[in-house]
């Protein structure tokens, strides 16, 4: 494997179309570039995957049985940014412009050339690491290699997604609101409008930790406070 190829290792991809040939070989060829991937034969497949995993990009057909891509994709845009570029047969101006003018990142036409399609592929990634790191800092809270985004609830380390549960992006919201400050068990309770269990807490404490931590025994982030509840540390120098 080469190093352009280990550089890949860390993205999923998430690949749709109703030609099992065309996935089959997408996904051969994207595993043999070092990337993670999975496959859909159409969108309510896609979605009931993506309920459990969070992909780095997906590769959507246009034209599939049920629901198409276009629509499949402006449905996801409502709430989500994932990387996206859209397969097409057709090729006019104007079923690009449809794509584009609802989200995707980019557009190719088949057939196509699949180093052509590495390379777009590798672009798009590129441009979304970047604009995470470029987005505005008070909207987001960096600690290690990870960045928290207060607007979406989402979790990145090194621009990669790391799945979080609703309750635990919940949790990470509260700490990361209040990091480097001690929270108890009621201020948690509190901030999330006291419907939630200790256990739950306690469960959701466990669970973030072993996404961020590198020994879940001596945690450099999500840290205990003797007596008071956990700190999310930063580390981050602030001139105190």
């Amino acid at each position: 494997m080469s190093n352009q190829d280990n550089k890949n290792i860390d993205f999923h991809i998430l690949v749709i179309d109703d030609d099992q040939r065309l996935r089959t070989l997408l996904r051969k060829f994207l595993e043999n570039n070092g990337f993670r991937v999975s496959d859909a034969e159409d969108a309510n497949q896609a979605k009931i995957i993506m309920e459990s995993i969070i992909f780095d990009l997906l590769v959507i057909d246009v034209m599939m049985p049920g629901q198409n891509g276009l629509d499949f994709l402006k449905e996801i845009r409502i709430k989500n940014n994932i990387p996206t570029l859209m397969l097409t047969a057709m090729s006019s101006p104007e079923n690009r412009l449809d794509g584009l003018e609802i989200g995707a990142d980019d557009y190719m036409t088949k057939p196509f050339e699949p180093r052509e399609l590495l390379i777009r592929i590798q672009n798009i990634l590129k441009r979304f690491i970047s604009s995470i790191k470029k987005n505005n800092y008070n909207d987001q809270i960096k600690f290690g290699p990870f960045l928290f985004n207060y607007n979406n609830l989402n979790l990145y380390k090194n621009g990669k997604s790391v799945h979080l549960t609703t309750s635990e992006q919940k949790l990470l919201n509260c700490f990361a609101k209040a990091s480097n400050k001690a929270l108890s068990r009621d201020n948690i309770n509190n901030l999330l409008g006291g419907n939630i269990e200790t256990r739950s807490i306690d469960v959701s404490v466990v669970r973030i930790r072993r996404k961020i931590e590198e020994d879940q025994r001596y945690p450099i982030y999500l840290q205990t406070v003797r007596g008071v509840g956990w700190m999310l540390k930063t580390h981050e120098d602030k001139g105190d």
